[in-house]
């Protein structure tokens, strides 16, 4: 809010495409946060795996609003462009950049830190999306700046720049999703698995191994053959036990 009324304030293109991406990032939690609450719905006859997909769905939705955020910006920028206009109010302008940039930090500070403790990719994600999104802030300071030397063009060419760090977001973020939606995990998460397994003596080999992540759970299942003396419960239990505190 405080950026947009220095926005409105001075003209400025570039703090504009910030706000307007800020304005975004912050829309993109409530799809996010209504998955989580579906998340938490018991399962039904109809999702018997619950509902934790729906975190993967929010994420959808949270890459097309970055898409629109980047497309404003464009538009805004190349208008600016064509017409040119020196900014009014630099010190005002250059104080709501360092706004944006210590929002964004303190949103990514706290997102990463749940979403490491709860085991959600998603918000991870947006938290360091956030961080990357304090350093864009910090861009506008270098459109204040040439607009300061009379060169009033920095502000429109800043606004290009930070739609095109914005398109390499969204890349990153579609990534994240489509991994997630076609049940891929790290295969560091897979070794891991493995290593444990097969250091059961009662494990000679492993036929097939299945892992996907589910709302904020990894969800898994094997094949596995034994040693003709083994107890099939009893390894059961074994690795259920040594695979918690493993994974």
């Amino acid at each position: 809010v405080l950026q947009l009324a220095i926005v409105f304030a001075s003209g400025s293109v570039a703090l504009l495409a910030d706000t307007a991406h800020n304005i975004g990032d912050g829309l993109n939690s409530i799809p996010l946060l209504i998955a989580f609450y579906l998340a938490r719905k018991a399962a039904t006859r109809r999702y018997t795996y619950g509902y934790g997909r729906a975190e993967d769905i929010a994420g959808i939705f949270i890459v097309l609003s970055i898409l629109i955020s980047a497309g404003i910006i464009f538009w805004e920028s190349f208008q600016r462009l064509l017409d040119p206009q020196p900014l009014d109010r630099l010190a005002w302008v250059a104080a709501a950049a360092v706004i944006g940039f210590l929002g964004n930090e303190a949103v990514a500070v706290m997102q990463i830190r749940v979403g490491n403790r709860i085991g959600s990719e998603a918000l991870i994600a947006d938290g360091l999306h956030a961080r990357t999104d304090g350093l864009t802030s910090l861009a506008v300071l270098a459109a204040a700046a040439g607009s300061w030397l009379g060169f009033p063009l920095a502000d429109p060419i800043i606004g290009l720049l930070i739609g095109v760090a914005i398109l390499f977001i969204t890349w990153d973020a579609t990534k994240r999703i489509w991994r997630r939606l076609m049940d891929g995990v790290e295969p560091e998460v897979v070794d891991d698995v493995e290593r444990v397994v097969l250091d059961n003596p009662a494990v000679a080999s492993i036929e097939r191994l299945r892992l996907r992540c589910l709302g904020h759970q990894l969800q898994g299942d094997m094949m596995l053959s034994l040693s003709s003396t083994a107890d099939a419960q009893n390894v059961k239990e074994d690795l259920r036990h040594a695979l918690a505190h493993a994974v």
